[in-house]
């Protein structure tokens, strides 16, 4: 096979991206320094190059891979003739290389989506948002076209190539949970850009930060349901039953989840009170930062996970530029945010001990902890070893006894927070906020208790999930109800009307009980999930959680990309039947086995199925059986939420500031 066209011009794609995002930031600095406006609008010219270069780079990789074009260094690498297309066009993120340019490709999107959305608005940050958004882009340029250069030419071209890791070609969630999370990872970048434009512009008032808190909801969005799908491609393909294992890589997409988190809730204080200002402002700088710290994680090799790519170069590239931004984050913070006072519409006031600002920044200081604690313990192994040369291990034990009390801590807030005024509540308001949640905690535990649901901590979490499930649905029916009353219209006439003049509130409320619908699935999960290994021969069966659990038969299916052994299973209860196939993938060039449980899910729980040896005979199966109760009510959490940020982020009226 003769080399193609397209290593050189995918090579030449990325320098154009590198030079047209380099010439942008600086012309987009000189604009913002000498308020030109006709040299921001070439900076926009230029940005929009920069995404145009970006996005046609990754349009041709995939083409790349489509045709099998093995001169290019990363087809050769992940690209095979016996891999289904779907699993080809998956292979454009799955190893390191086309992971940094199809990171580049999504912030070309977000670059060119924020420019487009500001137009001529916001002249007085949008030039020193625009310069800090392009410098961004040129680190991640220069990676794509120096160290993590997909296009590098193979010479002599190789007849076939080895195909993605096995991993990432066993379930049709790898074409959607790595996107959602780098378009949640990625697009942290822009409201950093806006922040610290804000800082460098001297200017923080109310006609930024309503688009900086839109371009932080949008990732935060994709971020939470990319990391709920990352949970549920765990639970459908690794075979252990379990959905967040807190592994080093899983900790990397929550930590700036957390920050983000408590960004969305100080940044609303801000607006609401005008308090916390800059501790909005650390949060959110902070969260990109995490972002960084995160693909670092991933993407460098210091971590083993199922998660992360091979040793390479760009670890320590990352590191200076982490080092960079947190160096100019704390800077631009040292130096700008007092610079931010003159802007201040009116003094911020102390809030009153017992009301929701109070709350939310109690809520902040659990998240912050939480941040705090989880990063401690993914990267003091990695610290302990670079230090001391000896390896150390922060398991399940230590996360799991910090998590409790601190998450335990945030549903609480979660439900009283919006039970409270702002300002301060007087203590017949409280009586009547609190009363119904509270009652209703005191429900839960009865109800739980009647159906056996006994063991402290899952009855202290599932009461405090009543508490702020009802403390909520009041808050958003409490509105519905007075409209109705004073104008007589009808409940979905109401409710709309509310709405529309609400979404914030909707849709935090929503987003309240989607993260409650979480909290209870984790909880039950993980007290009362049932767990068996049993060595069954060919028609043998067992009893489990009322299931009569029948091996038929094992067959092998070969298919283009690999060979599956399948055992057949009927599992019977109430005179149903139910037919269950746990798979055991073998992949080429792969000794090992790829094992792919069964799952069938219920109202109840989930019975799972996973294979967890084949002996030589074929003839039995080694079989691990698990019951887990109430899962469906975590996978349901990611739509619940993303429909809450949509609505809370749809805009109620378009602003624009000279």
């Amino acid at each position: 096979m003769e080399p193609s066209f397209a290593p050189a011009l995918g090579r030449g794609l990325i320098l154009g991206s590198l030079l047209f995002a380099s010439l942008g930031a600086i012309v987009a600095a000189l604009a913002a320094y000498r308020a030109d406006d006709e040299a921001l609008r070439w900076a926009r010219r230029l940005a929009y190059a920069f995404a145009g270069s970006a996005i046609a780079a990754n349009l041709l990789m995939v083409r790349s891979l489509l045709v099998h074009d093995f001169s290019v260094s990363y087809v050769a690498e992940v690209g095979s003739r016996a891999t289904p297309v779907y699993f080809t066009i998956v292979s454009l993120w799955a190893s390191l290389d086309g992971s940094i340019l199809f990171w580049s490709g999504v912030l070309a999107v977000y670059v060119a989506a924020w420019v487009a959305s500001v137009g001529d608005q916001w002249r007085a940050w949008a030039a020193w948002s625009l310069a800090v958004l392009l410098a961004i882009a040129v680190f991640f340029a220069f990676i794509t076209a120096s160290i993590a250069n997909p296009f590098e030419a193979m010479v002599p071209v190789p007849p076939d190539g080895p195909g993605p890791n096995p991993l990432l070609q066993n379930h049709w969630l790898m074409a959607i949970h790595p996107p959602t999370l780098y378009l949640g990872y990625v697009g942290m970048a822009v409201p950093y850009a806006m922040m610290a434009g804000a800082l460098l512009a001297g200017r923080l008032d109310s006609g930024w930060m309503g688009p900086i808190r839109t371009w932080m909801m949008i990732p935060w969005t994709f971020l939470t349901v990319g990391i709920v799908l990352g949970g549920w491609w765990s639970y459908e393909v690794l075979g252990w039953g379990g959905a967040w294992a807190w592994d080093p890589v899983e900790n990397a997409s929550f930590h700036p989840w957390l920050t983000g988190t408590a960004f969305l809730h100080s940044l609303m204080l801000l607006q609401r009170r005008g308090t916390a200002r800059d501790w909005t402002l650390v949060l959110g700088l902070s969260t990109f930062l995490l972002t960084l710290v995160g693909t670092f994680m991933t993407r460098s090799g210091v971590f083993n996970s199922v998660h992360s790519f091979t040793q390479s170069d760009i670890g320590p590239v990352f590191l200076v530029f982490i080092g960079i931004v947190l160096t100019a984050s704390v800077i631009l913070l040292a130096t700008r945010s007092h610079v931010l006072d003159a802007w201040d519409a009116e003094p911020a006031m102390p809030p009153a001990p017992v009301s929701r600002e109070t709350m939310i920044l109690l809520q902040n200081a659990l998240f912050t902890v939480f941040t705090f604690t989880v990063l401690l313990g993914t990267l003091y192994p990695l610290v302990t070893e670079a230090l001391e040369d000896r390896r150390v291990s922060v398991g399940e034990p230590y996360f799991d006894r910090w998590a409790l009390p601190i998450g335990l801590g945030i549903v609480f807030l979660m439900g009283v927070g919006p039970a409270l005024p702002w300002g301060r509540a007087r203590p017949e308001a409280l009586r009547d906020r609190l009363g119904i949640p509270g009652t209703a905690a005191v429900l839960t535990t009865v109800a739980c208790l009647a159906f056996g649901i006994d063991k402290p901590i899952t009855l202290l979490t599932l009461a405090l999930c009543g508490f702020a499930s009802v403390a909520n649905i009041r808050e958003l029916t409490t509105p519905i109800l007075a409209r109705r009353r004073a104008h007589g219209t009808g409940w979905i006439a109401s409710a709309v009307a509310v709405v529309q003049r609400g979404r914030r509130r909707t849709g935090s409320v929503i987003a309240h009980l989607g993260v409650v619908a979480a909290v209870i699935a984790l909880a039950m999960s993980k007290a009362y999930r049932i767990e068996e290994d049993v060595h069954l021969q060919r028609g043998e069966s067992m009893s489990f959680v009322g299931f009569d659990l029948r091996f038929i038969s094992g067959e092998e299916r070969p298919q283009a990309h690999r060979t599956s052994w399948v055992a057949t299973f009927d599992a019977t209860r109430n005179g149903e039947t139910i037919r269950l196939e746990p798979k055991s993938n073998l992949y080429p060039r792969q000794r090992e086995p790829v094992f792919t449980p069964a799952v069938h899910p219920m109202f109840t729980g989930d019975l799972y199925l996973s294979l967890i040896e084949l002996p030589a005979d074929r003839e039995s199966v080694v079989l691990r059986a698990i019951w887990m109760p109430a899962m469906w009510l975590l996978w349901i959490c990611a739509p619940i939420i993303a429909l809450g940020a949509l609505i809370a982020a749809w805009p109620e009226r378009r602003r624009s500031t000279p």
